[in-house]
């Protein structure tokens, strides 16, 4: 088994990685990877992005990245470890989550750590989740990744998390919340990340982990390709969500109520209603037409929002802002 380590915290450019030595690498035989990203959401393949997550409470902080495998949304912070295995598997009897999971559990109880396998892909400790996985299978090779919470901010991680308040008519497969809890307060001895990393990677292979892989340029260039074509891309990450709706509702002074019912194609509005009960200051038709294939950003959105809000499309009684 081959044992390799990012040598970049970014998500993007870590998905780019795994899709790498995949779907691409010539066959070394398995391998085991470890990695970190910084402050990032990953979302599962088949997902609605904008469901799963609190997007004021992460533009410009937290990252968002689809993956390529099915599953729930999961945080990630420099207090989180992620591990991947590749190995060769044919079928989708091979797809079995804790057939993948139980050597990280088993070096975990090594370690004196709790573990017990629960649900159809976690890893729990006193009913707690701490480690959640998937994969998928593509040409005689499974990838298997999964999330070890150490020692993350899992107030963060509650909030970032969290739908807002927005009613989403969402489509798509939502992530099951849970408890939650860190490895690093179930060690019989206190461990830094560090030491956790290193004593993992030992159990795993048995003893003493050999050297990790060296990347090549020539893997470095290629990764770095599949990022900017992937993962780099508003289309992946917002875009492959399936359609959805959303409803909005606010009271404007001076205007009266206003409810704004959209369908999302695509990350794109394809339709829109204007409910409520204000004056309009044009036809039906003039009001709806500026929703027509607007990028469902949410700048983009608050500028939709100021032209209603600024008269153009609503009256707004004089003395009222």
């Amino acid at each position: 088994m081959v044992y390799g380590i990012s040598p970049s915290t970014d998500p993007r450019f870590n998905l780019a990685m795994e899709q790498y030595l995949f779907e691409e690498e010539p066959r070394k035989g398995p391998w085991f990877l470890l990695w970190q990203n910084d402050n990032a959401i990953i979302v599962g393949r088949n997902q609605n992005t904008e469901t799963e997550l609190d997007g004021d409470y992460t533009a410009g902080a937290i990252r968002v990245v689809r993956r390529t495998t099915g599953g729930g949304a999961v945080y990630h912070d420099l207090g989180n470890l992620n591990f991947t295995l590749i190995a060769e598997g044919r079928s989708s009897a091979e797809l079995d989550l804790h057939l993948f999971c139980q050597p990280v559990a088993a070096a975990l109880k090594r370690l004196g750590v709790p573990v017990e396998l629960g649900g159809r892909n976690d890893m729990l400790i006193d009913g707690k989740k701490f480690s959640g996985s998937s994969q998928r299978i593509w040409k005689g090779r499974v990838l298997h990744h999964g999330t070890l919470l150490f020692d993350s901010d899992l107030t963060v991680l509650s909030r970032a998390l969290r739908v807002p308040p927005d009613k989403l008519l969402q489509k798509g497969v939502a992530s099951v919340r849970g408890r939650v809890t860190n490895i690093k307060d179930y060690l019989p001895q206190a461990a830094a990340l560090e030491d956790f990393w290193g004593l993992l990677a030992d159990e795993m292979f048995g003893g003493k982990a050999p050297p990790p892989y060296r990347f090549t340029q020539k893997d470095l260039d290629r990764i770095q390709e599949i990022k900017a074509s992937r993962y780099d891309t508003w289309e992946w990450n917002y875009g492959q969500s399936p359609e959805y709706g959303v409803k909005k509702e606010a009271r404007v002074e001076g205007c009266g109520k206003l409810e704004l019912q959209l369908r999302v194609t695509k990350g794109r509005i394809a339709g829109c209603r204007i409910y409520g009960d204000f004056l309009e200051a044009g036809t039906a038709p003039r009001w709806n037409r500026p929703c027509w294939a607007v990028l469902w950003k949410r700048l983009l959105w608050r500028r939709l929002w100021s032209r209603c809000r600024s008269g153009n499309i609503f009256i707004i009684l004089p003395g009222k802002s």
